[in-house]
């Protein structure tokens, strides 16, 4: 994937505005498909982690906004976008549920939970050093992501909830192969830290994936 261009649906290659046409397509479809189930009682869990989900993606946008201000490097700028997505269908899952939003009227980079503004706090502290470390950010946060909605859909049954969690499995696989073919090319050491390293490199060396 270029700098300038982003996967489409097909395995096509398509421009920025394009690229957000379909960002708002894909949550439209994401939205319909949450409404066509009834809302069941949520586990202590299941309200836990639909929580949780959001305001990591929320960490992921604001800390690739930030980087992508410092660096200029166009995988933070379109990633960003894929987490805004991201946090849009989990705002879905917390209306369906009727839960509250823990991200709403927050600005950019806060949050209400200290341990998520350090974690935050922390990824941008690093990552404005250098492009070499700020693409290790990226592939640290993608990989937090994955492993963290792989725990949250095992805890699951409702098929809303991991039809939504399997989407954002999808796009974070597609950013960490992103961030990993920059890895690549800056020649940057990188060790995984919450995936097994067997794992990282499956999935970076894999081909892209496209939305359902």
């Amino acid at each position: 994937m270029s700098e300038n261009a982003m996967m489409g649906p097909g395995g096509n290659r398509f421009g920025p505005e394009e690229f957000a046409a379909h960002r708002v397509a894909h949550v439209a479809q994401m939205r319909a498909k949450i409404a066509t189930f009834q809302p069941g009682e949520l586990t202590d869990a299941e309200r836990d982690d639909l929580l949780l989900m959001r305001e990591e993606e929320k960490i992921a946008r604001d800390v690739y906004v930030r980087l992508h201000e410092r660096w200029g490097l166009q995988p933070f700028s379109n990633i960003s976008g894929s987490e805004q997505a991201h946090m849009d269908m989990m705002l879905a899952l917390l209306e369906h549920y009727n839960l509250p939003d823990p991200a709403h009227g927050l600005q950019p980079g806060t949050f209400h939970e200290a341990a998520l503004q350090k974690l935050h706090d922390d990824l941008v502290e690093k990552g404005l050093k250098s492009r070499e470390d700020a693409i290790q950010v990226g592939l640290l946060i993608e990989e937090l992501d994955i492993a963290d909605l792989q725990k949250a859909s095992a805890r699951t049954a409702k098929p809303e909830i991991r039809a939504v969690y399997a989407e954002l499995e999808r796009g974070s696989r597609n950013h960490m192969r992103a961030f990993y073919r920059w890895k690549q090319h800056l020649g940057i050491d990188y060790h995984a830290a919450h995936l097994p390293h067997g794992e990282l490199e499956r999935i970076a060396l894999s081909a892209h994936e496209t939305c359902s």
